[in-house]
């Protein structure tokens, strides 16, 4: 069983669609085993985005991050880390399929609903940054 981190970014929580985030997820077989809300502060948003700090966009995407509350989770399931990705759609959301989560609710590039691991380790990763391992259900 593979798991992998999420995140419903400030803009999917304030357009009031995590919740449908969330049934599309549940829908395609994906288990949820954790879930909060939290607000990051700048020094988080900074420490979970370090992989970018040299990238033009870290600042703009550090503070649109730490702009309201996000919704973070650990999804579980096969091949999760693929589902998942394919679920929210491509970055661009002009670039995403019809019928994903950014095709259909995100506004561009950096606001684009949801946050998903690129790979099993980065998934590790992501998923200590937010959870310890009481808060993770088997």
């Amino acid at each position: 069983m593979e798991r992998t981190l999420s995140i419903i970014k400030p803009d999917g929580v304030g357009k009031g669609v995590a919740g449908e985030v969330i049934k599309r997820m549940e829908k395609a077989g994906i288990r949820i085993c954790a879930m909060k809300m939290v607000r990051l502060t700048p020094e988080q948003a900074g420490m979970f985005y370090a992989v970018h700090r040299e990238r033009p966009f870290f600042h703009s995407l550090t503070e649109f991050m730490t702009s309201g509350p996000i919704i973070a989770m650990v999804l579980e399931g096969e091949n999760v880390i693929a589902r998942n990705r394919e679920l929210m759609g491509a970055t661009n959301p002009k670039d995403a399929l019809p019928g994903t989560i950014r095709r259909d609710f995100a506004s561009d590039v950096e606001k684009n609903i949801v946050h998903g691991s690129d790979g099993p380790d980065t998934a590790a990763q992501e998923i200590k940054f937010f959870f310890n391992d009481l808060e993770i259900q088997r």
